[in-house]
């Protein structure tokens, strides 16, 4: 099985890549498709992580796992793309660089048959150029959330200011 899968970045202007891959492809080797297919040197870490329809990040999906006594994040070198994606769950988010946090929303476009003699993974198509700088974040508060009632409820918390 083949997938056709569209990436875009998170961005005003619109900037996307086309790329063909095995879907026993595993979830590292479809992060230096994704990162080469958009100019990156690739030596920076990535996550995927799972989502919903409504792209709400779920799982992560880890190029290494940096935690000190190792946990239960998956990584991309023992996770494979078919056991993540599908066509009932066809969406990821897809972060590269996390200090500058170009962020990526990948979509399975299609799955068909390997064509003889064709290569895998191949780019089929790409539309605008990465930006020098990732695009800027705009993050909006909970308006349900009250800062005023936190701060009024301080002595509350429980806590030992003179604990050093």
């Amino acid at each position: 099985m083949i997938y056709k899968i569209r990436i875009i970045l998170d961005a005003e202007d619109d900037i996307f890549r086309d790329i063909e891959i095995d879907a026993d492809s595993s979830m590292e080797e479809f992060h230096n498709v994704i990162a080469q297919s958009f100019g990156f040197l690739g030596n920076e870490m990535a996550s995927f992580y799972t989502c919903d329809e409504n792209w709400v990040q779920d799982e992560e999906i880890a190029l290494f796992d940096m935690s000190e006594n190792g946990s239960d994040v998956r990584l991309m070198n023992e996770t494979f793309l078919v056991d993540v994606v599908d066509e009932d769950s066809p969406k990821l988010i897809y972060v590269y660089d996390f200090l500058s946090m170009w962020t990526f929303f990948v979509e399975l476009a299609d799955i068909v048959e390997k064509v003889d003699g064709q290569t895998y993974p191949s780019v089929l198509f790409s539309f605008g150029e990465l930006p020098e700088s990732p695009p800027e974040k705009k993050f909006e508060a909970d308006p349900t959330f009250d800062f005023d009632d936190t701060f009024e409820n301080y002595d509350d918390l429980d806590f030992d200011e003179n604990w050093n």
